[in-house]
């Protein structure tokens, strides 16, 4: 077997960087598989699928807030790690991954209570009607259960990727998700559980890897190993992950915060139709853009531990590579979705009232689809460098400042449920060039002009 690389400062760039990606790529859509399975399983439930789907779909800006947390702790410390790494200090970055498993415990603990004390209003408030509100609340009912282990799992797994051992991150997730593949059907159709079926599935899956995860990272094999000495939370560190980390969870916040009010004034205008049809646009969403997370995190580790090495050259080998790769690939993924918009549909629902509305709604909601890949690059570069401000300030942009509130406005405007898909489209063109444009002066710009200066040496 070809031994594992943890000292990015040697080797071919875009070697280093693929060879992190397709096991990055791979795990993070698998990773999305948990909950995209459940929901094609449950839109093709006999008769009450479209209802199933939709109430499963109000929970997501609940789950979107539990990954907020996990990401606000391995984002935060997983590029920190990496810097340490390349300046030489392995004992500061240990003591950096166990202050992150504490807040991660701390924190999950913490909004599983609030959840379960606050659900019931929560997903009322969230677009639920009489008729979605059972499948809504069974589902996350059980889902809380697992919190812990969805914290563990999600917000630990990049200190795995982040040591060079991108197989073993691949490994966590897909370990998870096989599981889940051969439970959903077992429990929702063999079972006959439903929504409680699939929640069932996921506790269980997520289950079993946050326990591979720890497995590994307290084992003889890590570079940098979990221990109990470096669990006890320092002000100093935590400050630093918190800060780094807003970025991740600012993204995921605001993203539960755009499906809150896409849900709500769906509902008004278009009722559970349409409230169906956003979750179906979500989930595609999310399957593509893993594709273009898994690169951008794999770059990540390597931006990082050049840029705490001091090289320079390797450090803008690795951020050209990885905008022109995500840029490739958003591309091909736009020409895929505007071709092909009723078969990626029928997918999840074949409903006839669903492909009619829906189809239309994907164009509009993915026509600017391609604009997303700068936002993510851009942003992507900013927190392997640990950029602090610009992560911050660009999770929010797109999602709290643009598209939020035209989601609100576009519909009272006369274009009713159109306006909704349209603001999406709107915040993905602006966010993705204020991000990229800002990238490209404060980042890549100064440093090609070092680069060019250390060649005329």
């Amino acid at each position: 077997m070809t031994p594992v690389q943890t000292d990015f400062s040697q080797g071919s760039i875009p070697k280093i960087i693929l060879r992190l990606a397709v096991p990055m790529t791979t795990a993070q859509l698998v990773n999305i598989l948990y909950s995209v399975i459940d929901r094609i399983y449950l839109g093709h439930i006999p008769g009450t699928g479209h209802l199933a789907l939709t109430g499963l779909g109000l929970t997501l800006p609940i789950i979107s807030v539990l990954m907020a947390f996990a990401n606000l702790c391995g984002m935060g410390g997983a590029p920190l790690c990496a810097i340490y790494r390349g300046r030489g200090e392995e004992e500061e970055a240990e003591a950096v991954m166990g202050n992150a498993f504490s807040l991660l415990l701390l924190l999950g603990a913490g909004v599983t209570a609030v959840c379960f004390l606050c659900k019931e209003p929560m997903l009322y408030l969230f677009g639920a009607s009489a008729e979605t509100f059972p499948y809504a609340d069974d589902y996350l009912s059980i889902y809380l259960c697992g919190t812990l282990f969805v914290m563990i799992s999600l917000g630990m797994n990049p200190f795995i990727n982040t040591q060079g051992f991108a197989r073993t991150g691949m490994m966590t997730v897909v370990l998870g998700a096989v599981l889940n593949l051969i439970l959903d059907p077992l429990f929702i159709f063999g079972l006959n559980w439903g929504v409680r079926g699939a929640a069932f599935a996921t506790v269980i899956s997520q289950a079993c890897s946050a326990a591979w995860v720890l497995r590994f990272l307290t084992g003889p094999k890590a570079v940098l190993r979990l221990r109990r000495s470096s669990l006890r939370l320092e002000g100093q560190r935590v400050k630093k992950i918190l800060a780094l980390g807003l970025s991740g969870f600012f993204m995921s916040l605001t993203n539960s915060l755009v499906q809150v009010v896409c849900n709500k004034t769906l509902q008004v205008y278009g009722g559970d139709l349409y409230v169906g049809i956003m979750t179906i646009l979500n989930s595609l969403r999310e399957v593509f853009m893993m594709v273009v997370m898994g690169l951008t995190n794999a770059a990540q580790p390597v931006i990082g531990f050049n840029f705490g090495a001091g090289e320079v050259r390797r450090e803008y080998q690795a951020i050209r590579f990885s905008i022109a790769v995500t840029i490739v690939y958003t591309l091909s993924v736009w020409l895929l979705m505007m071709a092909l918009p009723e078969p990626l549909i029928c997918l999840f629902n074949n409903d006839p009232a669903t492909v009619r509305c829906g189809v239309p709604a994907l164009r509009i909601y993915f026509s600017l689809f391609l604009f997303m890949s700068l936002h993510v690059a851009g942003q992507s570069i900013f927190v392997a460098l640990g950029r602090s401000k610009q992560t911050v300030f660009f999770s929010l942009l797109r999602k709290a400042f643009v598209c939020a509130p035209l989601t609100v406005l576009l519909p009272l405007w006369g274009m009713g449920t159109t306006g909704v898909f349209v603001a999406e489209a709107v915040s993905q063109l602006a966010g993705g060039l204020a991000c990229f444009t800002t990238m490209y002066c404060l980042v890549y710009r100064p440093l090609r002009r070092r680069v060019l200066e250390e060649g005329k040496k």
